[in-house]
C-alpha cells in the first residue's frame, strides 16, 4: 500500500510539475529572459537564476510595472526550445521530489491528505519552502548580486527545518511551551538573516526585481496548491477503493 501511495505521489508530483509550466511561461520566464540582458553590466556575472532552493517551483530601471511588461516584450530575446525543455525537465523533477516530501510528512504525522484538505497542506508547504527563506532572501534573477552560496544554502536549509518545526509546533502541539518554541523556530532565522553581498550595486531595475520576487512567490504558490490537491485526490481514490471520478463524493 505505502508503494501505492508513494507512487501515486509521484504522479500528482509530475503532474503538477507539467501544469505549472504554462504558468511560469506567462510571467515567470521573460523576466528572466529580460533580466539576462542586464548581465555584465554592473560587474556581477551571475549563474543562478534564483536563490539555491528555487522560489518558482518552486520557481523569479524603469517606472511600474506596465513598462517592465513593455520593456520584456521589446527587449527580451526570443524564448528557445532548449529554455522550454530545461524548464518543463526542472519542473517534473522539483514537482515529484516535493510531491514525495509531501506524502512522507504525511505518514510520519499520520495526517492523510485528502481532496478537501489538500489545498491547506499545498498552503503549508508553500509557507515552508517558498515563502519562510523569500523573506529574508528573496529569488533572484540574473546579474543581480548574491551572497555566498554554500552559505545561503545551508541558511536556507535551517530556515526550512526551523519553519517546519514552528508550524508542527503551533498547529499540531497544544502546550503553551511548544507554541512558545514554534513562534522562536520561526522568527530565528530573520534575526540571524541570510548572507548578503558585500557589494549591492544591481544593474537590474529594482521594479523587475520586484515583480520577479512577487511573480516567482505566485507561482510558487499557484504549484503546491496544485500539487496538494491533485495528491489529495489520487490518495482518496486509493484509500477508497473506488474509481478516481468518486473520490471527491
Amino acid at each position: 500500500m505505502i508503494v501505492r501511495f508513494l507512487l501515486a505521489a509521484l504522479g500528482a508530483g509530475l503532474l503538477a510539475g507539467l501544469f505549472i509550466t504554462p504558468v511560469q511561461y506567462a510571467r515567470v520566464v521573460p523576466l528572466i529572459v529580460h533580466a539576462e540582458t542586464f548581465e555584465g553590466e554592473g560587474g556581477h556575472d551571475h549563474a543562478e537564476v534564483a536563490a539555491p532552493h528555487s522560489h518558482d517551483a518552486a520557481v523569479p530601471h524603469t517606472h511600474d510595472t506596465a513598462m517592465v511588461t513593455a520593456a520584456v516584450d521589446e527587449e527580451a530575446p526570443p524564448i528557445t526550445d532548449s529554455r522550454l525543455f530545461n524548464t518543463v525537465l526542472a519542473n517534473l523533477v522539483t514537482g515529484a521530489g516535493f510531491a514525495l516530501i509531501l506524502a512522507a510528512a504525511s505518514l510520519m504525522l499520520d495526517l492523510p491528505i485528502t481532496a478537501r484538505n489538500g489545498a491547506l497542506w499545498g498552503l503549508t508547504g508553500f509557507a515552508v519552502l517558498s515563502l519562510a527563506p523569500a523573506l529574508s532572501l528573496a529569488p533572484e534573477l540574473p546579474a543581480m548580486p548574491a551572497g555566498d552560496l554554500f552559505g545561503r544554502q545551508i541558511w536556507w536549509l535551517a530556515t526550512v527545518v526551523l519553519a517546519a518545526g514552528g508550524i508542527y509546533a503551533l498547529a499540531l502541539r497544544g502546550e503553551l511551551w511548544a507554541k512558545a518554541i514554534g513562534i522562536v523556530a520561526l522568527v530565528a532565522p530573520h534575526l540571524v538573516g541570510a548572507p548578503q553581498p558585500a557589494d549591492l550595486a544591481s544593474p537590474v531595475p529594482p521594479t523587475l526585481a520586484a515583480e520577479f520576487a512577487v511573480a516567482s512567490l505566485a507561482t510558487a504558490a499557484a504549484f503546491w496548491l496544485i500539487l496538494a490537491v491533485l495528491a489529495g485526490y489520487a490518495f482518496d481514490h486509493l484509500r477508497q477503493g473506488r474509481p478516481a471520478r468518486h473520490a471527491l463524493a
